[in-house]
């Protein structure tokens, strides 16, 4: 996390129930910050001047924010009797994620947090694209809150890969693990560390020359990959507290990892990181985040190197 003090929320104007600034204010008091309440709305049907009068559109929009602020007042009362300092928002922009931006620009919080919605029938997280370019674009740490309760001891998963290529993504695990460690240290919570072992790098060994089909590796070849994930892990966390029993190297495809482990340690909270270099990267990290964010039981923290 930065040194700022204040922990702004989306708040969806459609719901009824609004987990993200639930949360937004519980990490907010453990944080000792202030708490920033954010509508973010924009209708084309109130944008389209060409059929209506100016002026009246321009007063429907301004009665709808204000009707939008008095919501969130509502909802600040609620959190200042808390003993919560909260600041209330309402915006009209247009694309969302942009207007969003644009005030996560003009606060800088040291954490965004925005809720991710259900479909009612098949109770799947819908991946928005507000969601996928907040993602791409947020520049602090950002929480995509899921309608469940923490646990009394919060359970943290910091999702390694030391094995990565040395390039700039090799410091994004000391961001991802410190980002978790602020987390446990706020909430007295505890801390896995889950690493994937995907064995597609053994059977590429295992092959023949150049061409030829890929064969099953032998078990010694998995073994030895594995051993090399486990050193890899251990150089990473040399100097990290996490108990021996809180780390878990597993076999698999990595996504499917992750929600695995999350869903065997009760986990309330994921912390990933996320790199993107160019157009390729741009669409893997959209494929594993919509992945993980249709299946976590519980919150993902996405988190970035520096710029």
């Amino acid at each position: 996390m930065s040194e700022s003090s204040r922990v702004l929320v989306v708040v969806d104007p459609t719901a009824t129930q609004q987990p993200a600034a639930e949360r937004a204010a519980w990490f907010a008091k453990k944080m000792n910050a202030s708490l920033d309440l954010l509508i973010c709305d924009y209708d084309q049907h109130l944008s389209t001047q060409e059929v209506f009068d100016p002026v009246l559109l321009e007063k429907t929009r301004v009665d709808l924010l204000g009707r939008y602020e008095k919501r969130l007042e509502e909802l600040a009362e609620r959190f200042r009797a808390d003993g919560l300092d909260v600041s209330v928002s309402a915006r009209w922009d247009t694309p969302l994620h942009e207007g969003i931006l644009r005030q996560i620009e003009a606060l800088k919080p040291a954490m965004v947090v925005k809720d991710t919605h259900y479909h009612s029938a098949i109770r799947r997280a819908i991946f928005s694209n507000t969601d996928w370019n907040l993602i791409r674009k947020c520049p602090v740490p950002l929480l995509l809150v899921k309608p469940i309760d923490y646990g009394k001891k919060v359970k943290i998963i910091a999702a390694v890969d030391p094995t990565h290529a040395a390039d700039k993504s090799a410091n994004m695990d000391r961001i991802i693990l410190a980002a978790a460690e602020n987390i446990r240290a706020v909430s007295d919570g505890e801390l896995h560390v889950v690493h994937a072992v995907n064995d597609t790098a053994a059977y590429i060994m295992a092959a023949e020359p150049l061409g030829m089909p890929l064969v099953a590796p032998t078990k010694e070849l998995v073994e030895s990959l594995r051993i090399q994930h486990e050193k890899s892990v251990d150089k990473l966390l040399n100097e990290s507290t996490v108990a021996r029993e809180n780390i878990h190297v597993v076999s698999g495809d990595p996504r499917e990892v992750l929600v695995a482990q999350a869903e065997a340690l009760y986990a309330d909270i994921v912390v990933l990181g996320a790199v993107a270099r160019g157009a390729i990267d741009r669409l893997l990290l959209g494929s594993t985040a919509e992945r993980v964010l249709d299946h976590l039981p519980c919150d993902l923290l996405i988190v970035k190197a520096p710029k």
